[in-house]
């Protein structure tokens, strides 16, 4: 057990959270967030390693084009809504507990993350940790402006695992924009 405090949103306060693994990325603008999952570690672990539905629940995340097993390119909505163009491989495997990735060689954004899913020790669910880590583009100019725009990793890691907990507990992402409707007519004759 280590004494130095952790710095995430998680929905739970398990043991499971305070363990000694975390470590800082190797770039530039990192984050750990946690949430506790009402659904089994196998639904959960199946549906992220299908990567092809990450757009479902990702505000960034515009497609994922899978060209291997293990490879895929993402484009990702960037700050200022300019496109970024992510290739990424797996690092890691292990099925129904962790999936780890990192940007290839010409990513136009040097990446890498995890995402784990453990068992509620109470029988609540599955407690999922993403760590995201990059080097924003245009380095601390890029990290500023992503943080004015809200696009940097912290904010987004805890709302992509939000909406993916709203995803697969619900089958919907609750939104506060008024939904697709047809044109309303005039109020005036």
């Amino acid at each position: 057990m280590t004494d130095r405090p952790i710095s995430t949103d998680a929905d739970v306060g398990s043991a499971a959270f305070r363990d000694s693994d975390l470590h800082q990325g190797d770039h530039a603008a990192d984050s750990l967030r946690a949430v506790l999952i009402r659904r089994p570690r196998s639904a959960l672990y199946g549906y992220w390693r299908d990567l092809s539905n990450l757009p479902a629940f990702s505000e960034t995340v515009k497609s994922v084009e899978v060209l291997d097993f293990t490879h895929s390119r993402w484009i990702v909505e960037g700050p200022g809504g300019k496109d970024v163009e992510l290739t990424s491989v797996v690092t890691e495997d292990q099925a129904d507990r962790r999936i780890a990735w990192s940007s290839t060689e010409g990513s136009d954004v040097d990446h890498e993350g995890w995402i784990e899913f453990r068992d509620n020790p109470f029988g609540r669910g599955t407690e999922v940790r993403l760590f995201i880590s990059y080097d924003p583009p245009g380095g601390v100019v890029g990290k500023t402006i992503a943080k004015v725009m809200q696009r940097e990793p912290r904010l987004q890691a805890r709302r992509e695992l939000r909406r993916f907990k709203q995803l697969m507990e619900t089958g919907e992402i609750s939104t506060s924009r008024a939904p697709d409707a047809a044109p309303r007519g005039s109020r005036h004759p």
